[in-house]
């Protein structure tokens, strides 16, 4: 915002609202200043636009805990051992026998 000469984040308001984009100044401090959870593509085309830079001046890619996926194993029954997630959980085979009849 600097390098275009916008130092508040009131700045934003007139060229959001040339672009149809109506936000009161506390949504765009929000906006600006915190990590906002949803983001619409047509707010997010026009502050690329007015700040004239790529998406990835703007957005910085994070890698969340757990979403690294492990290759899947067998399938059950390969007489191998438990997977992983399982541990000792793994249910005992049932056994049908016969009902003994009088």
């Amino acid at each position: 915002m600097a390098d275009r000469g916008m130092f508040s984040t009131t700045d934003l308001i007139p060229p959001l609202a040339e672009r149809g984009i109506a936000l009161s100044s506390s949504q765009v401090y929000r906006l600006v200043v915190e990590r906002p959870e949803r983001l619409s593509l047509k707010i997010l085309m026009a502050l690329l636009d007015i700040l004239d830079c790529t998406m990835d001046d703007l957005i910085e890619p994070i890698t969340v805990a757990g979403a690294v996926r492990k290759p899947k194993k067998a399938a059950a029954g390969g007489g191998g051992e438990p997977s992983e997630g399982l541990g000792g959980l793994r249910p005992k085979r049932a056994r049908i026998r016969g009902i003994d009849r009088p």
